[in-house]
């Protein structure tokens, strides 16, 4: 049986529900969804510039957009195009006060307004709007920025869902931002992994703990099962995982009276696991945060960057997070298991398990709406395992630099 995308359901009711059909992660319909109504209009990231001027092309081979970092004061994204001919402006980082164009010697200023154009006297009109480069929104999360492509309709209010988790997450996610901010956040590591799986089969495991004490038996025991939780926001999902029982005070996070966990009666807090669509990745804990990017490189490929951060090394070895390394490739390696599997003419669509799998119920019905290009609406509830909205705080850097 080959369903079409347009004439899938899932029923926003768990207990009732389907998963997405094996076919979406190697069906060509589906993989040209994914690549024309999900990624150009999502957030997508890289780690900050150092350089005044960086060209960053995001998704390569996939979507061509050259675009260009420029921090001049503020940081902004710029197309990378000149609006003259089309050629590329910058292949490099470098330091520069203006962008000029390799081919016939067109001038932008830094903000991307057309300042001077070679043998253009007596042309009418120019120069107009039309010849300015295209600017592009600027978010920042921790040491990450982002922009989306479309600038009518983002598929997901990013800000809106850091507003969420800010609020949730309270003094944690203050203390990541002071992290950053004064420079105490040391990069530990940052690694690229290569999958022979189709991306939102990886975001799929990540969304549960259901298969921690099959896959991760390490992490098994870092990590008290029964008392594993997910929230659900429109922006995404939360995972809370507490310690279990014989784990040390300092693999778990030394909270703040007013945090929503603090005094939880499920115990200590050594993990959080946030997952904004489609695929940014934000992973608290006591010793720093690790982001996980996920990114498609074809229909049934998919890139992982990994960056880990730590501001208070003395935890590092200790909890949850202590072997993430290891966790990553145990990861992998069940999710290009899946991906073969789901190639079979004997599997067609599984069930969520109504207390496991919230959050890839959730992500699921996000991305069906999105590769169907019917809006998303999500109303902030009390569902087994979901969490109440809380009030917004303060958007996180949003259209400024780390």
């Amino acid at each position: 049986m080959k369903l079409h995308p347009d004439e899938l359901e899932i029923d926003p009711r768990i207990e009732h529900a389907a998963t997405l059909p094996g076919i979406a992660y190697t069906d060509s319909a589906y993989w040209q969804r994914q690549l024309t109504r999900v990624w150009p209009r999502a957030w997508l990231f890289c780690t900050a510039p150092e350089a005044r001027v960086t060209p960053w092309e995001p998704l390569p081979g996939l979507l061509h957009e050259p675009l260009v970092w420029v921090r001049d004061g503020e940081l902004t994204c710029l197309s990378n195009v000149c609006t003259h001919r089309g050629a590329l402006l910058v292949s490099r980082p470098c330091d520069v006060t203006s962008l000029r164009c390799p081919y016939h010697g067109r001038r932008f200023g830094l903000t991307g307004r057309c300042q001077h154009m070679p043998e253009f006297e007596g042309v009418v009109g120019f120069p107009a709007r039309s010849d300015d480069l295209r600017r592009y929104p600027v978010l920042s999360v921790g040491p990450l920025v982002g922009t989306c492509l479309d600038l009518d309709a983002p598929l997901v209010d990013l800000g809106a869902g850091l507003d969420w988790l800010q609020a949730r997450l309270g003094s944690v996610y203050r203390r990541m931002l002071a992290a950053f901010d004064s420079g105490g956040a040391q990069l530990l590591f940052a690694r690229r992994y290569e999958l022979r799986a189709n991306w939102a089969l990886y975001c799929d495991n990540y969304l549960e703990g259901f298969h921690i004490p099959f896959v991760h038996p390490a992490l098994n025991q870092a990590l008290d099962f029964n008392g594993y939780r997910t929230e659900l926001f429109a922006q995404g999902s939360l995972q809370v995982g507490f310690a279990s029982p014989g784990e040390p005070d300092g693999a778990c996070f030394q909270l703040s009276a007013g945090d929503p966990d603090f005094e939880h009666p499920s115990g200590r807090v050594a993990g959080y696991y946030a997952q904004l669509f489609p695929g940014l990745m934000l992973n608290f804990y006591p010793w720093g945060l690790s982001v996980n990017l996920v990114e498609p490189s074809g229909a049934e490929t998919s890139i992982v960057t990994y960056l880990v951060y730590v501001w208070d090394a003395s935890r590092l070895e200790i909890g949850a997070g202590a072997d993430l390394h290891r966790v990553e490739l145990e990861d992998e390696a069940i999710v290009e298991q899946v991906q073969r599997g789901v190639r079979s003419s004997a599997y067609v669509r599984g069930r969520y398990s109504p207390s496991r799998e919230q959050g890839v119920h959730h992500f699921q019905r996000w991305l069906l709406c999105a590769m169907q290009g019917k809006p998303w609406a999500f109303g902030a509830g009390t569902a087994l395992g979901a969490g109440t909205a809380l009030g917004a705080g303060t958007a996180l850097g949003a259209g400024t630099a780390p």
